[in-house]
């Protein structure tokens, strides 16, 4: 067999335009029929609906609700806030607050919404025990940075940097010495110790030393820490836009035995020793 035998015969264009033809009118036939019958069925609805009221009014009221549902679907995706979180916490707080726990987010880099519970709470507990709110959160910030799980070489750990061992029995209410870890907890516990401290020594100033526990110094240079950060606090809450690198140029008055004289502080790492015996 040669190869101009093994290929296969060229159909004739006769033989296409007839195959042509009947598959085109097929197509149509079949087109036509499924328009006939979906125009058949729309009619049958509307004759059905037309003929009984109380179908179409329910049809009406679906309708209508599926709607009204889009509609309000679409209004509440545009009122979504699309700012940051802060934008959340200058709603959910008081100015002075959200103003407060907007800037220590942005400085010790901590979510604002777990800032704005902490601030809040501080503000709670500083207004009920006459304790000012910005020294608990200056001493948070020199302490622990924000940090709930910081724990010192001594032990101390928490917010607060509270030594749960010395105060074990204040966490007695919260479930026991685990809630040491326990922002909240931790923070609570916190203040109650720095309350007991300042009731004993007479100060406040003698309050953060014994809070401290200083064992290599006298703590003059923590009650500078905390007092600066205290004083950039109490500015941020009087709506002072100052910058979050901000700290050398806040001066403190300190009044050590020998005489009065002015530091500069800023916060820095958390103390290295305590005491903490209120």
């Amino acid at each position: 067999m040669t190869a101009q035998n093994s290929t296969w015969p060229t159909p004739c264009p006769g033989f296409l335009r007839p195959s042509a033809d009947r598959l085109f009118r097929v197509l149509y036939a079949i087109t036509h029929s499924g328009m006939a019958l979906l125009g058949l069925g729309l009619a049958l609805v509307t004759l059905i609906l037309l003929a009984n009221p109380q179908l179409r009014g329910d049809a009406e009221q679906k309708l209508l609700g599926w709607l009204q549902q889009r509609q309000n679907s679409e209004i509440t995706a545009e009122e979504e806030p699309k700012g940051p979180a802060e934008a959340t916490l200058s709603t959910s707080l008081p100015k002075e607050q959200a103003q407060v726990a907007s800037w220590i987010s942005r400085k010790y880099r901590v979510a604002p919404e777990a800032v704005g519970a902490l601030v809040a709470e501080a503000f709670a507990l500083g207004s009920r025990i006459k304790l000012d709110p910005t020294l608990i959160l200056a001493v948070m910030a020199i302490e622990s940075r924000f940090n709930p799980f910081a724990q010192s070489p001594v032990g101390a750990q928490g917010l607060m940097q509270v030594l749960t061992r010395v105060h074990s029995d204040k966490y007695e209410d919260f479930g026991g010495k685990q809630a040491a870890l326990d922002p909240l907890a931790n923070l609570r516990v916190g203040v109650q110790v720095l309350q007991d401290c300042i009731r004993n020594a007479g100060s406040i100033e003698g309050g953060l030393r014994r809070y401290v526990g200083a064992v290599e110094t006298d703590g003059s240079d923590y009650v500078a820490k905390v007092m600066a950060e205290q004083q950039r606090l109490r500015s941020v809450a009087r709506g002072v836009k100052l910058p979050i690198n901000a700290g050398a140029a806040v001066l403190v008055r300190a009044k050590p035995a020998d005489g009065k004289r002015e530091l500069e502080a800023d916060a820095g790492s958390p103390a290295a020793g305590k005491l903490q015996s209120s």
